[in-house]
């Protein structure tokens, strides 16, 4: 950048000094013409000439003159403009000054960079203890009321007649296959009130043996298949009728235990009791009333 600066410096001053050293003769300027308008050609034409002619040349030689005059002029013009350009240079390369940002611009709130590495995740709470799969001690699960084993199938429920003062524990099983041996045992956990008020089932009496005796807080009734009989394949019900507090009762204690021989097989089943839609149409969860 440093050379051709000098290089147009250089160039500027030579034209400068040429167009200032320039200096047009007049005198000479005009003899020539009048040595050229004087010689016999010019002679001539002047006598055949009318002698307007004359004045023209004067005009043209006039011309010629102030034409030399405009080329040292322009000479000389050329040289100041070139010495001026480096300014107007300079300040067309000045930096541009920032423009002021606009009212919404400065408003709106500034946009932070975008970090490209990952902060923990938002789902992960690490204040969060990890879930436990145990249930909590201050809730008491409920075993399923229908269970099955084999061709050993069982359900317990609620009757939907029991009332504010009475109860009764149904207990389904069916079998596919012959049983040669039969235990079905509930258990009514002592909620209050709770007393012996009836048993029975849908199989011959005679062919059962029926316990009812208190056990460690519940009322147990037991019916046992005699000894040389069997249960034909089908679906029979085992039902405890109890009498217990005024008010609705929760069976969300009770239990049952089905054990059974089929051949060879020895089979097993148990479980809850589900809820009971009571004769006017209420839904008692898991109880009695």
């Amino acid at each position: 950048m440093t050379m051709r600066r000098d290089v147009h410096e250089e160039l500027r001053a030579r034209l400068h000094e040429a167009a200032g050293g320039h200096e047009p003769d007049r005198e000479s300027i005009l003899a020539r013409v009048e040595r050229g308008m004087a010689g016999p050609a010019a002679s001539a034409h002047r006598a055949t000439s009318p002698p307007v002619f004359g004045w023209m040349r004067v005009a043209g030689a006039t011309a010629a003159v102030a034409g030399v005059l405009a080329v040292g002029g322009y000479a000389v013009a050329s040289a100041v403009k070139d010495e001026a350009a480096p300014q107007q240079q300079e300040v067309a390369t000045s930096p541009t000054p920032t423009p002021t940002p606009s009212p919404d611009a400065t408003s709106r709130a500034a946009v932070p960079p975008v970090d490209p590495t990952p902060t923990t995740s938002p789902e992960r709470r690490e204040s969060a203890p990890p879930p436990s799969g145990k249930p909590s001690a201050s809730v008491t699960a409920r075993p399923p009321a229908a269970t099955e084993d084999g061709p050993l199938w069982s359900d317990g429920s609620v009757d939907p007649h029991s009332n504010d003062f009475w109860a009764q524990s149904n207990i389904t099983i069916k079998t596919r296959e012959e049983l040669t041996a039969l235990t079905v045992r509930l258990r009514v956990a002592q909620t209050g009130g709770v007393s012996d008020a009836g048993a029975w089932r849908s199989l011959p009496e005679n062919d059962f043996t029926l316990t009812v005796n208190e056990q460690d807080g519940f009322l147990v009734y037991t019916w046992t298949l005699r000894e040389g009989r069997k249960v034909r394949a089908g679906e029979w019900v085992f039902a405890g009728q109890f009498d217990h507090d005024r008010g609705g009762r929760d069976a969300g204690t009770d239990r049952y235990t089905v054990t059974a021989a089929a051949g060879s097989d020895r089979l097993s089943v148990g479980g809850g009791f589900a809820a009971v839609n009571h004769t006017d149409g209420a839904d008692d969860a898991g109880g009695d009333s």
